[in-house]
């Protein structure tokens, strides 16, 4: 072998070595960072990372089994146990829930579009139409109306169901749980519904234009005053009304007089009225706010 060909050789050996030196340094790097900023265990593990968190109420409810306060959100059904003031998730589901109502214990039903993650992986439509479940929030089933309705207000009655679809602004009402629909034209379209607790025909509604009554399902509708705001009827000679700027007003009975009985300081995005006058107002901010003596009195029930 000549001079120049054994230099050229100890070249190549030298590059070679050199190569594989930084390539381990390089590997050595990369197996350190992932020993001290290991993945994500699980995808719970992933959502609590990045949680955003209760955004925008859309629904409350109280599960008549425990008194748990339930908050319908659009990252998800959030659940504070009686005593706690913090809402903790019910799963990792981001299912934006627009619709909600409680429907006995541990029985809800919902509507809104599904958790991202589950639409992409199942191919789920946008529109969730009506979905129920019965196990307290942790699964959800179809009901009906799949890809073709989005409820923002839901409400029940025994058998009867009372949805407002946000898609067709039409009120439609099942007297079967959900399983078959009937379409009734509002006076206005809705801001929100509630259903006389002693009637299920009987029902008042919230939207432009003032405050509606309807005795027969939705066919035909009375004009009971001004007033956009969210109702609430824990009895039928009751009749409460949380307007947009936080003004607490009920009505007795057949009277179309409404009285000014408090205020909920924050701007008012979701209503729930109990047996016993007791009031749950959910703030824009998330913050849920409670009264025990009719609206007249106000103490932060949850916090975000």
């Amino acid at each position: 072998m000549n001079e120049s060909a054994g230099s050229r050789t100890g070249s190549t050996i030298l590059l070679a070595v050199g190569v594989a030196l930084a390539f381990a340094t390089v590997l050595g790097i990369v197996l350190w960072r992932d020993r001290e900023q290991p993945a994500p265990a699980s995808l719970a593990d992933l959502v609590a990372s990045s949680d955003p968190g209760p955004i925008h109420v859309h629904g409350l409810g109280i599960n008549p089994r425990d008194g748990a306060l339930l908050v319908a959100t659009h990252t998800g059904l959030w659940r504070s146990a009686p005593g706690e003031q913090k809402a903790e998730r019910v799963t990792d589901r981001l299912q934006d829930t627009m619709g909600f109502a409680v429907v006995g214990r541990d029985h809800f039903v919902g509507s809104g579009h599904p958790d991202p993650r589950e639409a992409r992986a199942q191919g789920l439509p946008s529109q969730l139409g009506l979905i129920e479940s019965r196990d307290a929030g942790k699964s959800w089933s179809q009901i009906s109306l799949v890809g073709k309705a989005d409820f923002h207000i839901l409400r029940t009655a025994r058998e009867r169901v009372y949805g407002f679809d946000s898609t067709s602004r039409r009120l439609m009402v099942s007297t079967d749980s959900g399983r078959s629909w009937r379409s009734r034209r509002p006076p206005a379209p809705l801001h929100d519904l509630v259903v006389d607790p002693a009637n299920g025909s009987h029902i008042a509604a919230s939207g432009a234009g003032g405050l509606w009554e309807s005795r027969d399902e939705g066919r035909r509708w009375r004009w009971l005053g001004d007033g956009l705001g969210y109702l609430g009827w824990p009895d039928t000679n009751r009749l409460y009304l949380v307007t947009l700027s936080g003004a607490v007003r009920m009505k007795n009975g057949l009277s179309r007089r409404w009285r000014t009985v408090g205020r909920v300081e924050g701007e008012p995005a979701a209503l729930v009225v109990t047996k016993g006058d007791e009031l749950y107002v959910a703030l824009h901010d998330g913050t849920i706010v409670h009264s025990q003596d009719g609206g007249r009195t106000w103490a932060i029930r949850s916090r975000p």
